[in-house]
């Protein structure tokens, strides 16, 4: 897993982000309308793709793609 195969999933789960726009460093929630309705598709995006439970305390302490990826890859079972 890496990071820009996380930024493609994250495009293709949302058809507002234009491809090639979301980088490590982007903030999510000014990338798009973001509300309870996104955050809910990003967790299930991340527990179908990776299984892995991404809470809202996880999503609200995020600020950057970067951070919610570094959440994931820190609860993969190695």
């Amino acid at each position: 897993m890496d990071i820009n195969e996380f930024i493609k999933k994250i495009e293709e789960e949302f058809s507002d982000l234009e491809p090639g726009k979301l980088k490590p460093e982007s903030k999510f929630r000014e990338m798009f309308e973001w509300n309870s309705i996104n955050a809910l598709i990003l967790i299930a995006l991340v527990s179908t793709e990776y299984d892995i439970t991404l809470n809202a305390e996880d999503i609200t302490k995020s600020v950057t793609v970067q951070d919610i990826f570094n959440i994931i890859k820190s609860r993969i079972t190695k």
